[in-house]
């Protein structure tokens, strides 16, 4: 059964930055299309970044285009999201994905506070 773990999130001030990492275990990681997502309180899930499996090819939300960066290891079977110049709006918690087909697998989430 495929596991994903998420840190790496805090409390930082407005243009701050901050590294989020997610931490893959039993499944196939390097052929899966990795995602971050994140939820806000009293709002919808919404997917913020993605990656294709080489690590070749990313897209992002508009809110986070040019503030936010996804990559990959896949040697250490690890996705991560470089966030920088924060704003309060991007306040939520944190999801990393993996999808192949119909395969999907969620980590438990990192919280994300973005407050002066």
């Amino acid at each position: 059964q495929g596991q994903l773990v998420e840190s790496g999130g805090g409390l930082v001030q407005p243009g701050g930055s901050l590294r989020l990492s997610c931490a893959a275990s039993g499944f196939s990681f390097s052929i899966y299309v990795m995602r971050w997502y994140r939820q806000a309180p009293g709002k919808e899930r919404e997917l913020v970044a993605t990656i294709n499996s080489a690590g070749g090819s990313t897209n992002y939300a508009d809110p986070v285009k040019g503030r936010f960066t996804i990559s990959r290891d896949n040697a250490k079977n690890t996705v991560y999201l470089q966030m920088n110049s924060l704003k309060p709006d991007d306040t939520a918690v944190y999801y990393c994905n993996a999808g192949l087909g119909n395969i999907k697998y969620w980590g438990q989430g990192t919280q994300v506070t973005v407050s002066s």
